[in-house]
């Protein structure tokens, strides 16, 4: 056996697989291909168990038929389209906007021609929570269909929401506050009460819902008590998911293909570069044997003169 060859052939093979698993993977917070704790690839684990199609809009994108269609945008920033958003929710479609704490995601909601606003500052509960003041469970469920079934939402580093004319699904227990100086502390200046953390309004023929925390849709708090239902819920209905992204946060590999996928010329260009390819083999019938012996595939030839 030829040791150092079989010791090429494996290192080329991890180093093969190690550029299609970064090229298929994401560390990108929230991303839909990080299957880390802070991504949502259980995200789309879960559409597909409930029959959704999921597809992804980059910006400059449609974002696609309303009809039935449910848009989830994640920490939006500037990057997000708001006139195309917009356009989908006039036309039918649910946007799901689920802004950070410390984020601003109201020039979008104004964008949606939605009311509800994000305050901002970090909800603390020290009574009603997961694992800390900072992770609070929103127990004040409402009747309404999307939050059927749902008896609280576990937030993690969320904030809340002045609903104006939007309809209040979840308040957070009246223990909670905003800690403005972000002490970790409840002061005095700091009122404790219910604070709605995720609304409802119609919007044209469509409606936006607006909720106080993206990370109720990651890996590590899709699980939490409530924040799954109240997912599978917000897809009931739907048949496409679409998750409304920047530029930076899908895999190189996979913004290529729905690069291509988009385009047909693209397509073209690609497949007649492929037939080329094809052909330039098939019309070569000893390309193949000096491509081998040129990587050492063969050994020394000998010509045998005897006959």
């Amino acid at each position: 056996m030829n040791y150092p060859r079989v010791l090429l052939a494996a290192l080329a093979l991890a180093l093969v697989a190690g550029v299609l698993v970064a090229g298929v993977s994401s560390s990108a917070a929230f991303g839909a291909y990080n299957p880390a704790w802070d991504g949502t690839s259980e995200l789309r684990s879960l559409a597909a168990e409930e029959g959704v199609e999921t597809s992804f809009v980059r910006p400059g994108e449609p974002v696609g038929d309303p009809e039935n269609g449910v848009a989830v945008v994640l920490a939006p920033d500037g990057s997000i389209d708001g006139e195309r958003l917009r356009a989908f929710v006039a036309d039918g479609g649910t946007a799901v906007v689920a802004a950070d704490f410390g984020s601003d995601a109201n020039p979008l909601l104004e964008s949606l021609n939605a009311t509800a606003r994000v305050d901002g500052r970090l909800l603390r509960d020290e009574q009603r929570h997961y694992r800390g003041p900072a992770m609070p469970r929103a127990t004040n469920v409402t009747d309404a269909s999307l939050v059927e079934g749902v008896n609280a939402l576990t937030l993690n580093y969320g904030t809340g929401l002045a609903p104006n004319d939007a309809r209040v699904l979840v308040r957070t227990s009246p223990y909670a506050y905003y800690d403005s100086n972000r002490n970790s502390e409840l002061d005095d200046a700091e009122s404790v009460e219910r604070y709605p953390v995720a609304t409802v309004e119609p919007v044209g023929d469509g409606r936006v819902v607006a909720v106080g925390d993206p990370s109720l849709f990651i890996n590590a708090m899709l699980e939490r008590t409530g924040n799954r239902a109240f997912t599978s819920n917000l897809l009931a209905g739907a048949d496409r998911l679409s998750l409304v992204v920047g530029e930076d946060a899908l895999p190189p590999l996979v913004a290529v293909l729905l690069t291509i996928r988009g385009s047909p010329l693209l397509q073209v260009l690609l497949g007649g570069g492929l037939l080329g390819l094809v052909g330039l083999w098939a019309r070569s019938p000893g390309l193949l044997g000096r491509v081998r012996d040129r990587l050492g595939g063969a050994g020394p030839r000998t010509r045998n003169d005897s006959g």
